[in-house]
């Protein structure tokens, strides 16, 4: 079976999940917050920093449950994510 290819939405999607995973798991450590969920600090790592932008759906439910977080949220939040605007060169200056 061939993946295709994410668009930019998903992966923007991905790394503002991955961002508001780490927000949530404040000073706890990563391995800690792993572990609750029952997965890997690798795996948990790579969703926080955007490498894996589309989680299965039980890996965020069990993070949400590790964090306090409510899946409605999580996904209204990222629901929410837009691909942010190029600015043109010449205004960018």
């Amino acid at each position: 079976m061939v993946r295709t290819p994410l668009t930019p939405l998903e992966r923007e999607r991905g790394r503002f999940l991955g961002a508001l995973l780490r927000q949530a798991r404040g000073e706890r450590s990563m391995a800690d917050v792993a572990a609750g969920a029952g997965i890997s600090a690798e795996t948990l790592r790579k969703i926080e920093t955007g490498r894996a932008p589309t989680p299965a759906f039980f890996t965020i439910a069990a993070l949400a449950t590790a964090l306090g977080l409510r899946l409605d949220d999580i996904a209204a939040r990222c629901a929410a994510v837009t691909i942010p605007q190029e600015v043109p060169r010449d205004e960018a200056a």
